[in-house]
């Protein structure tokens, strides 16, 4: 099984001249039913030694971190260590250079990404929690926000430096994720504890969202036809926004209470429709998949207050499992209608339609 990454990267080591590449990916997109643009590939996995050494790399991390927290100093005596986060991140480096830099390795690579910013990341938070000491964080919260703003900061800076090293495409949303913490920690800070802390820090996390979702797009705009390895850059910040987007938006309108009324309930399904056609715009799921559980929730409430108590959650299940397959089946066809009523300029900056097959052509 081979991804557009491979053939980016066969290309730029000579393996595949540019025209070959074209002429492979033309052959791919006409032996399917649908065009290629509108599979949404990412790699995840080369073969299954990818879950045998993804399985290997946890055991080894765990124990690491599990020997490196018994070296002093430990949080209030008996808690984490920062040598246990210092060792992980290092081993996950280590084992980087081996099967991310050299083997290529899907999975591996994304878990031993998270394993090292989350190392940097534990690393730097116990030393600031042991810096100031434990006392003033219980008694000051605004202190823990601004460790925990401090310690995101440095794991940002480390996500730069693993991206530079190994160009993991799931570096970069990593990398963003790191910042929205900055952003959220300092604000914590800044507000400190008060009954509207939460509402703030929702609204601060939807703009976030949204930051993070136009990135996204200008990945994406960048490689409109996805044949190139920042697509795979673009769909993981995709699958990051969704959820900083969807989440505050749901939980301002206060759905997330218990107490919702029909119109509440009635809300999440419109704005789930605006969801829906947002993603066939940008051809992405990922917004569909993270507001599931909220509009799962609006749909068993309303079969509820109608009288099918009984039967709710099996009525909601059958709905949405079938709007949402429909809408897979026929995705090409409904995203062709969203698109093609859209402004030029706007088209221009979406994913490609239509992929046109290229003639084969002699090679130079």
């Amino acid at each position: 099984m081979y991804s557009d990454s491979d053939v980016e990267a066969a290309v730029a080591a000579g393996a595949l001249s540019p025209k070959e590449a074209e002429r492979f990916r033309a052959y791919v997109s006409e032996t399917r039913s649908t065009p290629a643009v509108d599979e949404e590939h990412f790699r995840l996995l080369t073969g299954f030694n990818d879950i045998f050494v993804s399985i290997a790399a946890v055991i080894l991390l765990v124990a690491v971190a599990w020997m490196g927290n018994e070296i002093p100093p430990h949080v209030d005596y008996d808690g984490p260590s920062p040598f246990g986060g210092l060792l992980v991140a290092g081993t996950a480096w280590g084992l980087a250079e081996f099967f991310t830099r050299k083997r290529r390795m899907a999975l591996p690579s994304i878990i031993l990404l998270l394993a090292f910013i989350g190392g940097v990341f534990a690393t730097m938070a116990i030393t600031g929690v042991l810096a100031v000491g434990e006392a003033a964080i219980e008694n000051e919260e605004r202190i823990a926000g601004l460790i925990a703003a401090g310690a995101a900061a440095i794991a940002a800076g480390a996500a730069w430096l693993h991206w530079r090293r190994f160009r993991v495409p799931i570096t970069v949303a990593a990398g963003a994720l790191a910042i929205v913490a900055v952003a959220l920690g300092l604000i914590a800070y800044v507000v400190g504890d008060t009954e509207s802390l939460q509402n703030i820090l929702l609204g601060f996390g939807l703009l976030l969202g949204i930051g993070v979702f136009l990135l996204a797009m200008w990945w994406d705009s960048s490689d409109p036809r996805r044949e190139t390895r920042r697509s795979d850059v673009a769909f993981w910040l995709h699958l990051l926004a969704a959820p900083l987007i969807v989440h505050p938006i749901f939980s301002l309108l206060g759905l997330t209470d218990g107490n919702a009324t029909t119109a509440e309930a009635l809300i999440v399904l419109l704005v789930y429709v605006a969801f829906g056609l947002t993603a066939l715009a940008i051809d992405r799921r990922a917004l569909l998949v993270s507001a599931l559980a909220y509009v799962l929730w609006a749909l068993t409430d309303l079969f509820e207050r109608f009288g099918a108590v009984e039967m709710s959650f099996a009525l909601t299940a059958f709905v949405i499992g079938s709007a949402l397959l429909l809408l897979s089946a026929f995705w090409h066809t409904a995203r062709g209608g969203v698109v093609r009523n859209l402004p030029d300029a706007l088209q221009a900056r979406l994913p490609t339609v239509d992929r046109v097959a290229v003639s084969p052509q002699p090679a130079s």
